[in-house]
């Protein structure tokens, strides 16, 4: 059975390179916001998945370092390119590009809330030249999550970027679903990664466990925040599973990787002539739990067994 998948997708990527041209070197712009390992676990993933579909690419990759003016000059240099294709990796990438590109195709992935962004008019139709793939955090879940580490919390604090409006968004649904429950949120925002190491401090005997959302800023400098916890013992959740490895204790997400290669899917599509306006907004649907055993030691927690068992990662 595995021979006959293997050989029906090498059959695929066989299609794909004759209908696609063998011979035509596409251009394409990546416009990505900072380096982190959830960015470019999508930007990689994205990047071999069309290798393997049989698309030979010349890839114009720019970095913004969170830097937001730099995210606005990159998406007008990138209109200079005149690229078959960009993609905007992030909310601040894809908006920028959105903003300033109007005749080439754009997709976008790593987009909490796209139609909040004002990036696209609906998810089932995007409109104009944009689509993409939203990762919008189970906030519900993750809450949940938080509540099954920690039993009995009252509060739980969070630090992020109030200039992402997709970390305002997943703020929001937490406060909701926290509020329903008795549970209050504490709030330290910053508006550069400079700031992580003082709001984590500053949230210091304030709340029982700390929260990083899909935050790029934020994220880029994780190691100031676990810093202050295993410092402080206060258990540290992430909402993207790369940074459970870097060492916070656990975390429910979408895998980053496997975004960039169902991106990658949609970007054939485009290529071969689909049009954007008309291609729905699409999500991945299995979620993944990694849980830090050592990370959990360090800041003084527990981790449930019935976390650890249904982990399909455990780093001890």
């Amino acid at each position: 059975m595995k021979k006959l998948f293997a050989v029906a997708a090498l059959a695929l990527c066989l299609f794909a390179s004759t209908a696609m041209g063998a011979d035509k070197t596409y251009t394409i712009s990546i416009n990505q916001i900072v380096e982190h390992p959830s960015l470019d676990a999508t930007r990689f993933g994205f990047m071999d998945r069309l290798k393997e579909l049989g698309i030979d690419a010349k890839y114009n990759v720019h970095i913004a370092q969170g830097n937001m003016a730099t995210n606005t000059q990159i998406a007008s240099q990138i209109a200079g390119e005149k690229p078959d294709l960009v993609l905007g990796i992030s909310t601040p990438s894809a908006q920028a590009v959105a903003q300033k590109i109007k005749d080439h195709p754009i997709l976008f992935a790593c987009v909490t809330d796209p139609v909040a962004a004002g990036i696209v008019n609906s998810l089932e139709k995007p409109g104009a030249n944009v689509s993409g793939m939203t990762d919008m955090s189970p906030m519900d879940k993750h809450f949940e999550l938080i509540r099954e580490i920690v039993p009995g919390i009252k509060s739980i604090g969070v630090i992020y970027n109030a200039g992402e409006a997709n970390s305002v968004v997943l703020i929001d649904l937490l406060k909701k679903y926290a509020s329903a429950a008795g549970v209050n949120v504490e709030e330290a925002t910053i508006a550069n990664s400079a700031g992580v190491y003082q709001a984590a401090k500053s949230l210091v005997g304030r709340c029982e466990a700390i929260y990083i959302p899909v935050d790029n800023t934020v994220v880029s400098a994780l190691e100031s925040a676990i810093k202050v916890c295993r410092q402080n013992h206060l258990p540290l959740i992430s909402g993207d599973t790369d940074s459970v490895a870097r060492g916070t204790i656990a975390a429910l997400a979408v895998d980053y990787r496997e975004m960039g290669v169902q991106t990658a899917d949609m970007a054939l599509r485009v290529l071969q002539g689909a049009d954007t306006a008309t291609m729905p907004v699409e999500n991945l649907k299995h979620l993944r739990l990694h849980v830090n055993l050592k990370a959990a030691g360090s800041m003084g927690v527990t981790l449930p067994e019935s976390v650890v068992s249904r982990a399909e990662k455990v780093i001890r």
